[in-house]
């Protein structure tokens, strides 16, 4: 039972070996808090590599044409293990936007994973992540909107950092933007990590987008950034990814002294 949600996706890989070698990697998941309430919103699946290399490293060994079934194996697992671990929260899921060629066919077989192990898509949040241009705007601009029409969620990773900027989300206008720890890092020290962050949210609240700030490791930060107003938060303050399980948070970390 738990290699049937991949087994259509092998014919996509260009040789055994690669299939074999794609399939070497395990499913990290890390929790995404709400600050006002003090819970667990949902967590973050993150592809994590068998001697912990992390997603950017194990992405970058994945052959160009083999990245769509690399895709859509890491969104399968991270339902699979989601579902098997009882949660029943939001799943952030990451895709890589160039490896998506045909929206339809690729939300069919995640469909199917969903539906296979009881998993609620309107619970399914899809952000890319950024790390190469995306060489197509209009083509994923479609994506987004199938994705949206079809009750799933959709977000702007590592907002503030690489390619992922204003233009990207005048583009694509998502339902969530995660703002890169690059903006977040000592903000609670730093003027114009502020300013910048501060007429960001505004613009965030103006288009009705959600906000998520990433990368949070410090009481400091995430005090500040409360303050500010950001509800969303996730990051090794609160707790570090863990593979194969959903980590809880301490409650002490909500605390204001």
């Amino acid at each position: 039972m738990k290699t049937k949600p991949l087994e259509h996706l092998r014919h996509s890989c260009s040789s055994h070996h690669e299939e074999q070698r794609m399939g070497h990697f395990l499913t990290a998941f890390q929790p995404i808090v709400d600050c006002q309430e003090n819970v667990i919103v949902g967590y973050e699946a993150l592809v994590r590599g068998q001697n912990d290399e992390d997603a950017d490293t194990i992405i970058a060994s994945v052959k160009k044409d083999s990245r769509y079934a690399f895709d859509q194996m890491c969104r399968a697992r991270a339902i699979e293990n989601a579902s098997r671990l009882g949660l029943d929260l939001l799943l952030s899921i990451n895709f890589l936007p160039n490896a998506i060629l045909h929206p339809e066919q690729c939300l069919q077989a995640t469909l199917e994973v969903a539906e296979r192990f009881k998993f609620p898509t309107e619970n399914i949040i899809f952000e890319f992540t950024e790390v190469e241009a995306i060489e197509d705007i209009t083509g994923m601009l479609e994506i987004i909107r199938t994705y949206q029409n079809l009750g799933f969620k959709t977000a702007i990773d590592d907002f503030g950092s690489g390619y992922s900027g204003l233009g990207l989300l005048a583009d694509l206008q998502t339902d969530i933007v995660k703002l890169d720890m690059s903006l977040i890092r000592h903000i609670h020290q730093d003027p114009v990590r502020q300013c910048i962050l501060k007429h960001s949210l505004n613009m965030m609240n103006e288009l009705s987008i959600d906000v998520i700030a990433e990368g949070i490791e410090s009481k400091e930060e995430m005090l500040w950034l409360k303050h500010a107003g950001i509800r969303f938060m996730q990051g090794f303050y609160f707790a570090e990814p863990e593979i194969n399980r959903l980590p809880l948070v301490d409650s002490q970390v909500f605390v204001c002294e």
